[in-house]
């Protein structure tokens, strides 16, 4: 078990500034003392070092579960409330409500009263008074999460929102990631991407440093800042991908989007010349480094395909690893675990 850490940052109940969204703009306010519904999951950063592994330890307690089914949850209703599109988070959110033995309902934004104009909030109190018992919601706006728990009683689950974190993703890659190590403490990551728009980074940086993993944050300068290695301590920049996997036990391929390269001083094809990880730029890393992606891969961009079906290669055992970290997600945010 690792050591007690104390977390530094303030937690949200003594007024720290969050960006809060409505469904138009985000802004930037100050929050009052205030706790979110109990079980609630919004993101990683404001997590003691026992919560994350209490979260960790059911996961694995959950794969027996999922093996022979449960009733754990009979008659709770979970909302998958998504105004962006996906596959991975919310299929395996609804997999695992169902294999504890809930109902689930999947709500997106073009199939709904949201596409006519509904603000997030009365979506929300429909979603209540309609007997919803959970809400996770994906939303484009970071913060939307906050906003939307200051106005139910209900437990929301973060599954991502907008540049800001993605915490079932960081459980997920964590609870992979010791499958293939013995500890996490120590652990070398190197995360290689877009760091500056990524959910998933922000969050496998904010877990990863909580339980004492060294991370290195690796791609060109206008995507990954100087100014990233302040998410959290010990945290390093480099912008040579041979140095960022040099001594790395995992190495991290993050999505690439090719709108994002307007504007930017490097180009898409740049990056996928410099950064794509190919089967002989990772014989510059450890035998033993896994790789992982949080997906979708695009093959010939981050990464070749005899990288993503290489031995070595975890990424679809991460898609596995989802279902009992949200089953435990969703135990534990109705009062199951």
């Amino acid at each position: 078990m690792p050591r007690k850490i104390v977390a530094k940052r303030k937690s949200v109940s003594t007024g720290d500034r969050l960006l809060l969204a409505s469904r138009d703009r985000v802004k930037t306010v100050d929050c009052p003392a205030w706790q979110p519904p109990r079980g609630s999951l919004l993101g990683i950063e404001f997590l003691t070092e026992k919560q994350i592994v209490e979260y960790l330890d059911l996961a694995r307690r959950m794969e027996s579960v999922l093996r022979r089914g449960s009733t754990l949850l009979k008659g709770k209703r979970v909302v998958l409330l998504f105004y962006e599109a996906s596959t991975r988070t919310r299929v395996s959110f609804e997999l695992a409500a169902k294999a504890l033995g809930a109902t689930t309902t999947i709500i997106t934004a073009s199939a709904s009263s949201i596409e006519k104009g509904e603000s997030l909030i009365d979506t929300g109190y429909t979603l209540r008074a309609l007997g919803g018992d959970l809400i996770v919601m994906r939303h484009p706006s970071s913060g939307a999460h906050w906003t939307l728990a200051r106005h139910l009683n209900l437990p929301l689950v973060n599954a991502g929102d907008g540049m800001h974190e993605h915490p079932s993703q960081a459980l997920l890659d964590a609870f992979t990631m010791l499958k293939h190590k013995r500890m996490l403490r120590g652990l070398r990551v190197t995360i290689i991407g877009d760091v500056f728009h990524s959910r998933v980074a922000r969050s496998n940086t904010f877990l990863l440093s909580k339980l004492g993993g060294e991370v290195t944050l690796c791609g060109p300068p206008d995507m990954v800042p100087d100014a990233a290695a302040k998410l959290a301590d010990g945290v390093r920049v480099v912008h040579s991908l041979q140095e960022g996997i040099t001594g790395a036990d995992v190495v991290m391929l993050l999505r690439i989007q090719k709108e994002r390269f307007v504007g930017r001083r490097t180009s898409f094809e740049q990056y996928v010349a410099d950064y794509q990880m190919t089967a002989e730029r990772l014989q510059g890393a450890k035998p033993d480094t896994i790789v992982m992606h949080p997906g979708p891969i695009i093959r010939g961009v981050e990464l070749t395909a005899e990288v993503a079906d290489m031995p070595r290669s975890v990424i679809r055992e991460q898609v596995h690893s989802g279902i009992p970290i949200r089953m435990g997600i969703l135990a534990r945010a109705l009062g199951k675990a």
